[in-house]
């Protein structure tokens, strides 16, 4: 069967058909689609060399070869984004999804996959609204991590040994530090230079914050750095981007777990950081830094030589006021002269009337002696009649032997008198005292009873014994069983049985 004939109208355009033809003197070669997407490339790029985009990111993810895929949005549109690692290790912010950016780069496409993309060489923050949503997004998490808890602030040493400063070792806030420290209290202070903004200035605050509270306590280790025992992160005032290094989660979470406590002082007294949070204690100015950091040593000198003073006059008032109770008591002690005065004057007038008595003795003896008139007749007359008063008394012996042995009797008497009256003659006899623990006699049983504990006195000495329903009732129930219970042997027991003794 033969192909029909199609009438075309005399046109042979190759289209149509069902293989494609070329015609002579056609120039529109079909193209493959690798050169397409090149020619595409090409125009997108050369069109679009250098483009900044605003919009929103999105699903940011790093890649393990270090380069960041991510998505640009608004309200109509998505494009793709790719940041090579070197240009994503020199962001000084770690992108998030919901950030609010501008974007800096060239549009090119993706022939993989028919894609258009922005490849980013840079990437800003959208204005300070952005920059600091997303600062309260980061302090929320942190905070929500516990690193801002009142709870672990840590007290700072009232006079620290050495301390660690990190800033940058050209500005002026270390040596604003460095001179409020020596007027207040000098003090051994260690630099670690650091920059403050800037790419890299956020790594190396941590890295110094962290190289501080790795030295060893004790200054072992082959280390000439002694470690501080107190920290002061510092910067002077700038803007919200200027600060942003000390905003930084890497800076933050080495401020959180330094062993050293930290006084943050970043900015002015308006400017406010996440590291300020993290820190044990802010400082509104550097200045204001050192002023917490150390006492001030003339104050310190002036309390100690107050309490000095304080201390002389407390151990010394004591004495001053013995010395006033004593002055005022002496006061109102009679004089010496007035307590001897009524005794002198009496002195005076017995010494008198001495002197007159002995001069009226001896007149009267004078004149008894002289009446008197003494002669030997006179005292041979007195001897004879005192040698007849004598022999008239008739002394013999026996009137003082009689006296003697009445006076014996009578002794005797009161002697036996004493031995039956005294309460511990019968002792000798058997008898004995019952005492109750004061030292007092008891004289019933019933008292006896209601005695803790009973003495009793034997001729040869004393004895601690319980009565039957006291306390110690199984002790004593036990020794009166002994006492009571006839010898083996059928003997009468002996006296001394009665109270335990063998």
């Amino acid at each position: 069967m033969a192909a029909p004939d199609f009438d075309d109208g005399g046109r042979d355009d190759g289209s149509g058909g069902l293989v494609a033809r070329s015609r002579q003197g056609d120039n529109a070669e079909p193209l493959s689609i690798t050169e397409v997407s090149n020619l595409l490339k090409r125009t997108v790029e050369d069109r679009f060399g250098f483009v900044r985009l605003r919009g929103e990111l999105s699903g940011v993810k790093r890649a393990a070869s270090g380069h960041v895929y991510l998505c640009l949005k608004d309200e109509g549109a998505v494009i793709d984004g790719v940041m090579w690692r070197g240009t994503a290790q020199r962001l000084t912010f770690a992108p998030e999804d919901g950030l609010e950016v501008v974007a800096s780069g060239k549009l090119t496409t993706y022939p993989g996959r028919s894609k258009y993309q922005i490849v980013i060489d840079s990437l800003e923050i959208a204005g300070e609204g952005a920059l600091l949503a997303l600062l309260e997004k980061t302090r929320a998490r942190l905070a929500a991590e516990g690193l801002f808890a009142p709870e672990r602030k840590r007290a700072l040493p009232f006079l620290p040994r050495t301390i660690g400063v990190v800033t940058s070792p050209t500005g002026a806030v270390i040596r604003d530090i460095l001179h409020r420290l020596a007027d207040r209290f000098p003090s051994h202070v260690v630099v670690w230079p650091v920059l403050v903004q800037g790419q890299g200035a956020a790594e190396q605050v941590a890295t110094a914050v962290r190289g501080f509270g790795a030295l060893d306590p004790a200054g072992s280790g082959g280390s000439a750095v002694p470690r501080p025992d107190l920290l002061i992160v510092a910067r002077g005032g700038g803007s919200i981007e200027d600060l942003w290094a000390f905003n930084e989660e890497i800076v933050v979470r080495a401020i959180a777990e330094s062993p050293i406590p930290v006084i943050s002082a970043v900015g002015h007294e308006t400017d406010t950081t996440l590291a300020d949070h993290a820190a044990d204690r802010r400082a509104p100015t550097p200045t204001a830094a050192a002023e917490i950091a150390v006492p001030v040593r003339g104050e310190l000198v002036a309390a100690v030589a107050d309490y000095a003073a304080r201390k002389r006059r407390a151990i010394l008032r004591p004495v001053a006021m013995g010395r006033e109770r004593l002055e005022a008591r002496a006061q109102r002690l009679p004089r010496a002269e007035a307590l001897l005065q009524p005794q002198a004057q009496k002195l005076d007038d017995l010494a008198e009337r001495l002197r007159r008595a002995l001069g009226d003795r001896a007149g009267r003896g004078r004149e008894k002696l002289s009446e008197l008139r003494l002669s030997p007749t006179v005292l041979q007359r007195g001897l004879r009649d005192a040698r007849r008063r004598l022999e008239g008394q008739r002394l013999t012996p026996l009137l003082a032997t009689l006296r003697l042995q009445r006076e014996r009797e009578r002794f005797a008497a009161f002697e036996r008198l004493y031995l039956s009256l005294d309460p511990k003659a019968p002792l000798a006899r058997g008898f004995v005292l019952v005492k109750d623990h004061r030292g007092q006699l008891v004289r019933s049983r019933a008292a006896a009873a209601a005695e803790p504990s009973l003495e009793i006195e034997f001729a040869d000495g004393a004895l601690r014994v319980a009565p039957s329903g006291s306390a110690p009732g199984k002790a004593a129930a036990s020794r009166t069983a002994k006492r009571t219970s006839a010898p083996a042997d059928g003997k009468a027991p002996r006296q001394e049985d009665l109270f335990g003794r063998e």
